[in-house]
């Protein structure tokens, strides 16, 4: 345990320089290779060709009653790529990320990535209307415009994007090339497994791929949309932080407990102390301290007497006043 909490506290505050991925000549051609590839698997499916024959011959191959002793292991695996699971566990291990490096930086990324995955691969399945393996209608079609909401494969583009997200955001070399073989492992899986389950074309697969490499690829261009947000959302914290600091009282300060109180008059204290002293109570007549009244410092016997009027002890019939002789009393016994 102690190795595991010095691992998870090797990074205590914000790093003073983070490494943010930029559009490099690399990065663009290869954003543009895997465009050209999506629109021709787009062009592929929309004119009929070998492709969509291809997608036929899987369906009726039928691979989840080949081999049925992994559907039970795939029906779990596929859920690799839902939004929903996984976006929560990215999430939160990119929250303790930003909570530990002092940065919104992985949040934002990731919620930029999720909100450009929704918006265009969710256009492209409306848009184009394609229906799967199971609600087939026509032997050997495309099934374009149909209604359906099957092309891209939703799936696969999320895998693509969220756990490429862990790569894209990786702050070593080394991290970033391990984690994009692995989410890389993970997007073909979760493609295949559909494909197995029936519940995707291959094409859709093909495409799905295609659609969430475009989104890490063009994360860069983002990046400063993100800074500024990041930006924005830092200094409404510090004025809500500045307004709660105004408005919170300032204690006063208390004595401790058991100290003795005190005093330090003014220099015009003895001229104005029972004029200061009238507004305490109203009908109460205000009275000098005896440790500020002027003059002399007087013996104890010339002193008034500060105890109240009268004895201390009640009266007892038995007891003679003081200064008086008492009478003796009789001897008992011997």
């Amino acid at each position: 345990m102690d190795r595991l909490f010095a691992r998870l506290d090797r990074e205590p505050q914000r790093p003073a320089h983070i490494d943010v991925p930029r559009m490099s000549r690399h990065r663009f051609v290869l954003l543009s290779a895997t465009l050209a590839f999506y629109l021709s698997i787009v062009w592929a499916v929309v004119t009929t060709s070998w492709l969509v024959r291809l997608d036929w011959q899987i369906m009726f191959f039928r691979p989840y009653q080949q081999w049925p002793e992994v559907h039970a292991f795939l029906d779990y695996y596929v859920v690799l790529g839902q939004r929903g699971p996984t976006a929560v566990m990215v999430a939160a291990w990119l929250g303790w990320r930003s909570w530990r490096q002092h940065t919104l930086r992985p949040l934002l990324t990731l919620a930029t990535s999720l909100l450009l995955l929704n918006v265009t691969v969710g256009a492209a399945k409306i848009g184009m209307g394609r229906l799967g393996p199971h609600y087939a209608t026509v032997i050997g079609s495309n099934e374009m415009g149909l209604g359906g909401d099957i092309f891209p494969s939703g799936h696969t583009a999320n895998a693509v994007v969220t756990w490429g997200i862990l790569a894209y955001l990786a702050s070593t070399p080394t991290a970033r090339r391990w984690l994009s073989a692995l989410s890389a492992v993970i997007a073909l899986g979760v493609g295949l497994t559909t494909v197995y389950l029936g519940t995707h074309w291959l094409s859709d697969v093909l495409l799905g791929w295609a659609a969430g490499l475009l989104i890490l690829l063009a994360l860069p261009w983002f990046e400063p949309l993100i800074a500024r947000a990041e930006a924005a959302l830092f200094d409404l914290r510090d004025r809500w932080r500045a307004r709660r600091g105004r408005r919170a009282p300032v204690p006063a300060p208390v004595a401790p407990v058991g100290a003795p109180a005190v005093f330090t008059p003014h220099p015009s204290a003895s001229k104005e102390a029972p004029a200061a002293r009238e507004t305490v109570g109203a009908g109460r007549t205000p009275r000098t301290p005896a440790h500020l009244t002027p003059g002399r410092h007087t013996a104890r016997p010339e002193r008034t007497p500060s105890t109240p009027a009268g004895r201390r002890r009640p009266p007892y019939s038995d007891r003679s006043p003081r200064g008086t002789a008492s009478s003796a009393r009789p001897l008992t016994g011997s």
